[in-house]
């Protein structure tokens, strides 16, 4: 069923999810925020910009953005699949418990902060551009991955990525030579168990964008886990 949401406000928009029960491509989005909030087994397709808080709580089903999204997207989701065809604004997967978001473009600051996991739970983020400063801080578990494919010679992210990370991991589409991450992380080359969890990611990342597996996963990639020898000690407390 194909509605133009472009005059109704989140909550006629979020009446209209909850009681449906069929596919929804909602047209003329702009804006409108919490959208799938909290729901579960809905399957929406998005034409134009949802606001803030994008597939919040989501517990299962599956979101599919043909644009940008703003920020928040992934909130806290618990479980189902997000997908954004163009660019994602800042803290996407805020405090994700399970799922998983997928992003062809950029992520905007603190992508995947204090991402968690739980028993069979994990989480996983794919950003096929870059990400702002800040990203995987107070990572606790799951996967991100930053594949840097629209500016290789530019750096993945921006500063600070890792900040108090003490558990999961994050994959670079990069060398890293360039890139400052704290102490109390470990970085070194992917080995191949580690490409080959990679290439699961990287197949289902190229399921909803027009990429070539192969071609990506012929770069360089860094493995970015917390060091287990040197723990993250709470910051800005002397010792």
């Amino acid at each position: 069923m194909e509605i133009d949401v472009r005059k109704m406000n989140f909550r006629q928009i979020g009446n209209i999810v909850k009681e449906s029960d069929e596919k929804l491509v909602l047209r003329e989005c702009c804006g409108q925020r919490f959208i799938a909030a909290g729901t579960s087994g809905k399957d929406l397709e998005i034409h134009g910009i949802p606001g803030n808080a994008l597939g919040a709580y989501l517990n299962g089903g599956s979101i599919e953005v043909m644009s940008n999204a703003q920020d928040a997207v992934g909130d806290t989701m618990n479980d189902g699949t997000i997908a954004v065809h163009g660019n994602i604004g800042d803290a996407a997967g805020y405090a994700m418990r399970g799922g998983k978001i997928f992003v062809r473009g950029n992520a905007g600051y603190r992508a995947g902060i204090h991402m968690k996991a739980y028993e069979e739970k994990s989480p996983l983020m794919v950003i096929g551009g870059s990400a702002g400063s800040f990203l995987g801080e107070y990572q606790a578990g799951g996967t991100i991955v930053v594949l840097n494919l629209y500016a290789p010679e530019k750096k993945p992210v921006g500063f600070f990525p890792c900040t108090g990370m003490h558990g999961g991991k994050m994959f670079l589409r990069s060398d890293c030579r360039d890139v400052v991450f704290p102490e109390q992380v470990t970085v070194s080359s992917a080995g191949d168990e580690e490409l080959k969890e990679l290439g699961g990611y990287i197949k289902e990342f190229c399921t909803f964008f027009d990429f070539d597996e192969e071609e990506i996963m012929s770069g360089t990639f860094t493995v970015i886990k917390p060091d287990t020898n040197n723990p993250y000690r709470r910051m800005y407390v002397p010792n």
